[in-house]
């Protein structure tokens, strides 16, 4: 279920938000979503490659010609926001090498309770775990993240489809564990929360899976 407003003012950047919400795509799959031409798409595609903003790798499905997937170059992904990438990463460096990593443990601990506090107070009235996950997600959303969510069965998806602190993430391991103490915190304690997909392992966009207590373990 996408909450997260649309945020593009012309055609490459609904081109852009697209592939990066949805994965790797097709010229007829992304024309069918734009209610364009399969050829228009086509040629906004190679555009849009020309810049260095989007790839694509030929896959072959069974009789036919290989059909073309779309997907966003590293600088494609670079239009999306960093949230001060190099400051970030400067000042997390500086604070382990300066004071030790214990003192950088200790601000990220502090980092998370304020997040915590934060969430909590915009969530508060906010009952049952589809309003609050709506809810979660708008906020996320308006930060950077490109959360959604949806429901498969008895179970539900929170997805993250872009993380604008993820260098610093890569920096230090510690903040993607205290992300997933907030996650945790403010979806509430009637659900079992795991991380099935992680950006900063390699996958185009973190995924939580929630399981509600009242639903039997398989």
């Amino acid at each position: 279920m996408e909450k997260y407003p649309t945020r593009t003012k012309n055609a490459a950047d609904r081109f852009l938000m697209l592939i990066k919400t949805k994965g790797p795509l097709s010229a007829a799959e992304l024309a069918g979503e734009l209610g364009i031409t399969t050829e228009g798409a086509r040629l906004q595609l190679v555009k849009l490659a020309e810049e260095g903003l989007l790839q694509f790798e030929s896959i072959s499905k069974g009789v036919g010609r290989p059909m073309q997937i779309w997907s966003l170059t590293p600088l494609g992904n670079a239009r999306f926001p960093d949230s001060h990438t190099e400051l970030t990463v400067d000042i997390i460096q500086t604070i382990k090498t300066v004071l030790g990593p214990e003192a950088l443990a200790n601000v990220i601990l502090a980092r998370e309770k304020n997040q915590q506090d934060k969430y909590n107070t915009a969530l508060a009235g906010v009952t049952g775990i589809e309003n609050r996950l709506t809810a979660f997600a708008a906020i996320r959303t308006g930060e950077g993240y490109l959360a959604e969510w949806r429901k498969e069965g008895d179970i539900f998806l929170f997805i993250e489809n872009h993380c604008p602190i993820c260098c610093a993430a890569a920096t230090c391991d510690n903040i993607c564990t205290s992300e997933m103490n907030t996650f945790i915190s403010v979806i509430g304690e009637e659900v079992q929360v795991t991380r099935l997909d992680h950006i900063i392992n390699g996958a185009r966009r973190c995924v939580y899976k929630i399981i509600p207590n009242t639903v039997p373990a398989v």
